[in-house]
């Protein structure tokens, strides 16, 4: 009858480890009686009864991966696990530990393993990191205790393999009482190193966190206060296609002086050419071929001009619907914003289609979405009716109503009717009769001085979404240009760039066409680097503190306002998400409550769809990780949108990043 070993783990009890052996004889001599074992000593067959039956070898199965290994090796082949060499002696009780030393089922070749034990005690080096069982984990630390004991038991016996002294056996019984005491101890400290190099495991793989040190404002961030400086302005200009909004910016740069009669003739001459005469002012702002000759605006355009009272950064933005994607990289840089509205009948009931086609509803709601609180509603073409006032009243009562209701204050709303092809009421006081008999208002360019300025940060660190990027194959250089919306930066300051993580530094920095020495929260630069791969700096990313990184994820909470006439939103549907400059394929993965719009308090928990004009909290997953933050820390970089079939079917902002699986 074979020895039962004791295994570290008993995953099945009713499974006799030795009943796959109990067919085979294993013969290590010529003879069957005799044979040689591992010290070279002949056996004269006393561990059995019967002289001419072989005695079996001697196995102990590994506690971690169940590998059967011979009985003189001290680790597992496969895994490398030192050997629990207690898991013989699993009972301290003095008596069957004279039972076993005495007992004729150990065989010769297994007593004399014992002899080969070393005393010394077994350097070991812990080379995986994991949860071993309670037995195994036993046989570190003091495994050189139960290694002496084992040398100590081996001689009570002679070479003919009979107990010679019991008090000896005594004395190892007692010392296996101890070590074992000791082992149970040496698991609990053992246990504990464990975890403490796994938590430093994973924090080896984890990202460098942010810097917990507060941020401090240097001296040279804050804008001096010298006379004549005009503060920066970011006016976006949108609106319905077709509503004159490239022909309105391009006559205000023409009329501001930015653009010289020679350049204006040079556009009359070319629209007259493709015959679009009346497109000449709109060619100063679209300068492409595709642009000029499809007679829409694509992109936004960025012009600058001197009013009285800011140094304006105009964001001429595309009114087709194909390109809202663009509007919405582009004008949301916005300060304020001019909403042109064709008067013409027929025109302003085509851009107040609530079927998805009329682009003032959707620029009005967007614009609103991006945080401009001031608007001036330009009434364009008036001329096209005659200055009919009206005509006038009428879109001033339709439009005032839904911007009412898409959260601008009657306060913030400046009703400004002009003609853009007739040069009137844009900077200075209309000369028709027809027009001046009836309005004496401000002009467009007054109304404009008449905004209130917008808060700048400088106290916090720099924050720049890149709106653009420009690269020259020849110099090697790359340029990132984009609004900083906090911070400063200056020639020479070291950024990081996200969201690849790379450090860059500062080479120049061009505002307006003019190279500067330092800009400051709200300036639209262009900000060329040096010590970066160009391919690592694209639209969508953000230069930031190196010390302050901002935040990359791939899911994202949010809180969102469905709009009028979209699609039900349901688990699993796919949208577009912008957020900033950045633009990716999405996929609503939860609806965790809806909102009551008066009160803001969940009405409801887990809805299995959203319709229109519902409030609700949703969690996003992203194909592709953007640069992010959290609405209540940075406002730029939390405002989302979700667009679907190409319309704008929700907006809303980020409420929670969560932190990625490890």
């Amino acid at each position: 009858m074979p020895r039962k070993v004791n295994h570290g783990l008993d995953y099945d009890e009713d499974y006799d480890a030795y009943d796959d052996y109990d067919d085979y004889d294993y013969d290590y001599g010529a003879d069957g009686n005799d044979y040689e074992n591992d010290n070279g000593m002949q056996g004269d067959g006393n561990s059995s009864q019967q002289g001419t039956k072989v005695s079996r070898p001697r196995i102990w199965q590994c506690s971690i991966c169940t590998y059967d290994n011979d009985e003189s090796s001290l680790s597992c082949e496969i895994c490398g696990i030192i050997r629990d060499c207690s898991a013989n002696f699993d009972n301290n009780d003095k008596d069957k530990a004279i039972d076993m030393s005495k007992s004729s089922e150990a065989s010769i070749m297994g007593k004399s393993n014992l002899t080969q034990v070393p005393s010394a005690p077994l350097q070991t080096e812990i080379t995986s990191v994991g949860f071993p069982s309670k037995k195994a984990s036993k046989s570190f630390g003091k495994v050189h205790e139960v290694q002496s004991v084992s040398a100590r038991a081996a001689s009570s016996f002679n070479e003919e393999g009979i107990a010679v002294s019991s008090e000896i056996t005594d004395n190892s019984s007692f010392s296996l009482s101890k070590a074992s005491r000791d082992v149970e101890d040496a698991t609990k400290s053992l246990a504990s190193n464990l975890d403490h190099l796994k938590l430093n495991n994973n924090t080896m793989n984890s990202k460098k966190a942010p810097s917990r040190t507060p941020y401090k404002s240097e001296k040279w961030m804050f804008q001096d206060q010298e006379q004549g400086i005009l503060s920066q302005l970011n006016l976006a200009i949108v609106g319905h296609v077709d509503s004159g909004k490239s022909t309105l910016s391009g006559r205000l740069l023409y009329l501001l002086g930015r653009i010289s009669k020679r350049e204006m003739h040079k556009y009359e001459k070319g629209a007259k050419e493709m015959g679009k005469g009346s497109f000449a002012y709109a060619w100063a702002m679209d300068e492409s071929y595709e642009e000029r000759e499809r007679g829409i605006t694509m992109t936004v355009a960025v012009a600058y001009f001197d009013s009285k009272k800011y140094r304006i950064v105009l964001l001429d933005s595309p009114g087709h619907k194909d390109f809202v994607p663009n509007m919405i990289s582009g004008a949301t840089q916005a300060d304020a914003a001019v909403l042109v509205v064709d008067a013409s009948v027929g025109s302003f009931e085509a851009g107040m289609d609530g079927n998805g086609v009329g682009q003032t509803r959707e620029h009005a709601q967007l614009i609103r979405s991006f945080g401009v609180e001031q608007i001036i509603v330009a009434v364009n073409k008036m001329d096209m009716v005659g200055y009919s006032k009206e005509r006038f009243n009428f879109i001033k009562l339709q439009l005032s109503s839904f911007l009412r209701s898409r959260g601008f204050k009657d306060s913030s709303v400046t009703w400004i009717p002009i003609s853009a092809m007739e040069n009137q009421n844009l900077v200075e006081a209309a000369s028709d009769v027809r027009f001046s008999g009836w309005y004496q208002g401000l002009c467009l360019l007054d109304a404009i001085d008449s905004l209130q300025p917008p808060l700048r940060d400088f106290s916090k660190p720099l924050i720049l979404p890149i709106c653009d990027v420009i690269k020259s194959q020849s110099m090697g250089q790359v340029a990132a240009c984009g609004k900083l919306e906090t911070g400063a930066i200056r020639h020479g300051s070291k950024v990081l760039v996200m969201p690849s993580g790379d450090l860059a530094t500062v080479r120049s920095i061009e505002r307006d066409s003019s190279t500067c020495s330092v800009a400051r929260a709200g300036d639209n630069v262009a900000v060329s680097l040096q010590g970066i791969d160009s391919g690592l700096v694209m639209p969508g990313g953000v230069l930031c503190h190196p010390d302050f990184p901002v935040r990359v994820a791939t899911r994202l909470e949010l809180k969102i306002l469905v709009l009028d006439n979209a699609a039900p939103i349901l688990i699993g549907s796919q949208v577009e998400f912008h957020i900033h400059h950045a633009k990716e394929a999405a996929r609503v993965v939860k609806i965790l409550s809806l909102l009551d719009q008066k009160t803001g308090q969940v009405s409801r928990m887990a809805p299995r769809i959203l319709k229109a004009k519902q409030s609700a909290v949703i969690e996003v997953a992203l194909d592709g990780a953007v640069c992010v933050e959290e609405y209540s820390k940075c406002r730029a970089l939390g405002r989302a949108f979700l667009r679907s079939s190409g319309s704008t079917i929700a907006v809303g902002v980020v409420t929670r990043v969560p932190e990625p699986d490890l």
